[in-house]
């Protein structure tokens, strides 16, 4: 027979330890630096984390034309060994696509790995240069099944209250269509702005354009609310625009630290 007094303390020692794990990672945050968050815009800040401490950007992605439906869930780790030297590793960790009612793929998507300088200017004014490339590492359907390499060139500034970021960007792409270039060019501008001690929105605008391929414009809008400087947490939405047809996207995630590794 079951001993309920033995059962309830039992789940009472669960609950202890529990509790006790929520409070020491609680403390733990309370002594970690403030997060950088790279999310939700297209654009990258020139500036990395603080050294040491492991980042996790992750986050929720839907998409939606005329064509079906596409749904993600989007990361990014990031380390900075140092105020000048990072790494960065991102991908789709989950994707889910609908071309049609009995179309339907479910499986991972590609990685990205890049290296990323900052060169610091002042306290308000950065430059920053990333070199990366695009690993094929997605399920077929789910990506071009060639690698790609990219290089962003950025640029951060404090306007006052208001943070810009400029990124300009140049991927040989490793799968073209016949008549395609292998160069994608691409060029975004994002402005973030407080509209409270915790709240602040952003408005981005991006393009990329390619050769034989034509041009494409998206526009994103987002708030961002940080309880602490530990935590950002972000929703909004973007539409991207091309000459064959529109694509609406809803999206929500979060910037946490993980771990002070040095």
């Amino acid at each position: 027979m079951l001993n309920i007094q033995k059962l309830g303390r039992f789940s009472l020692g669960i609950l202890s330890v529990v509790l006790s794990s929520v409070c020491a990672y609680a403390q733990t945050l309370s002594e970690t630096p403030a997060v950088s968050p790279y999310r939700p815009s297209v654009s990258s800040p020139a500036q990395l984390p603080f050294p040491g401490q492991l980042e996790l950007d992750m986050g929720w992605l839907s998409s939606h034309d005329s064509g079906g439906a596409r749904t993600s869930l989007p990361y990014q780790w990031k380390l900075a060994f140092n105020q000048e030297w990072g790494v960065l590793i991102g991908g789709e960790a989950q994707i889910w696509s609908r071309e049609n009612s009995l179309t339907r793929q479910h499986g991972s998507g590609d990685t990205s790995l890049t290296l990323k300088r900052a060169f610091l200017v002042n306290e308000s004014e950065a430059w920053g240069v990333e070199i990366g490339a695009k690993l094929a590492t997605a399920r077929s359907g789910f990506g071009s099944g060639k690698q790609d390499l990219n290089l962003n060139l950025i640029y951060s500034r404090d306007l006052g209250a208001v943070h810009l970021d400029v990124n300009g960007n140049v991927t040989q792409l490793g799968a073209v269509e016949l008549g395609e270039s292998r160069l994608l060019h691409g060029l975004s501008t994002s402005l973030s702005a407080p509209m409270s001690e915790q709240w602040a929105a952003n408005l981005e605008w991006s393009g990329s354009y390619q050769r034989g391929a034509g041009a494409q414009t998206q526009f994103l809008m987002a708030l961002v609310y940080s309880p602490s400087r530990r935590l950002s947490l972000d929703v909004g939405m973007s539409r991207k625009l091309d000459q064959h047809q529109h694509v609406d996207s809803w999206f929500v995630g979060m910037v946490m630290p993980i771990a002070r590794l040095f």
